[in-house]
């Protein structure tokens, strides 16, 4: 009944309605967090945008499609959770937050990206999985502080070659998507420590040994004719990941692989930290 009624009341656009959807929170919380997921939002209660000091804001899984431009008023916000609502196009006010630093967009229907994301130069962690992505958005390549983009479950068929501008990034995650062939920008990308492109197309895979900075590579589910050849101590899943790098020179060793050592998809409750 709790939920049906807040499914109601999410339509009523009165003061006493979004109070009720706030469920008695008047004032804004010691910890600098208000966490709205999951609470059948259609619209965003307006008396969150007068919580000017607030940090982080979670408003994952509701059915929002649009964001009131009083959110422009939250300018402390470092951490906006957006994932699993029914947004096609990413509100711009999110732009107007350049002190973010984690945004979560995945699970939405968003094709594109607005060219005013460029603004979020503070923006560290990037979210945009399972949406209707068919190409990266050149506009990620302008986030110089990215150090993990997360755009996995999309439609991507290659990356562009201004990703390598992304000096910062140390994990990208391509999982589900449509890559016939390993994206060449990432061979000139040396910093990289964690690529996954588990479940692509991929039938061949270069040499990795290159990169120094790299600690992990994922390509499972790929219908590859060989393993990506990576330095020692790298770790890799997929097929005959179990073999040496160098196959010639093998000694019996074995690299072992956990299913602990695999990242994992985001949790329920986000992670805070960069």
């Amino acid at each position: 009944m709790g939920n049906s009624l807040k499914t109601i009341v999410a339509f009523v656009p009165s003061n006493e309605c979004q109070k009720y959807l706030l469920e008695d929170l008047e004032e804004m919380p010691v910890d600098k967090m208000v966490d709205l997921s999951g609470s059948q939002l259609r619209r965003l209660p307006l008396h969150i945008c007068s919580f000017r000091e607030l940090v982080k804001l979670y408003l994952s899984d509701n059915n929002l499609n649009h964001l009131p431009p009083e959110l422009e008023q939250l300018q402390n916000l470092q951490i906006l959770a957006l994932d699993f609502n029914n947004f096609k196009a990413l509100p711009l006010v999110v732009c107007t937050l350049k002190q973010l630093c984690i945004l979560y967009l995945g699970n939405n229907k968003l094709c594109s990206l607005p060219l005013e994301l460029r603004l979020l130069q503070n923006l560290k962690t990037l979210w945009i999985e399972s949406n209707c992505l068919q190409c990266l958005p050149e506009v990620v390549c302008e986030l110089s502080l990215l150090k993990t983009l997360h755009a996995g479950s999309n439609a991507l068929r290659t990356l562009p070659t201004r990703l390598r501008r992304l000096q910062e990034l140390r994990t990208i995650w391509l999982s589900g998507n449509l890559l016939a062939e390993f994206p060449p920008v990432l061979l000139d990308m040396p910093f990289l420590e964690v690529i996954d492109v588990d479940r692509n197309s991929i039938r061949f895979f270069p040499s990795l040994a290159h990169l120094p900075g790299l600690k992990l590579v994922i390509y499972d589910h790929n219908p590859c004719r060989n393993a990506p050849k990576v330095a020692k101590g790298v770790r890799r899943v997929g097929r005959w990941s179990e073999e040496t790098p160098e196959p010639r020179k093998r000694s019996g060793a074995v690299i072992e692989i956990t299913l602990d050592e695999r990242p994992s998809l985001p949790p329920v409750a986000k992670p805070e930290t960069e």
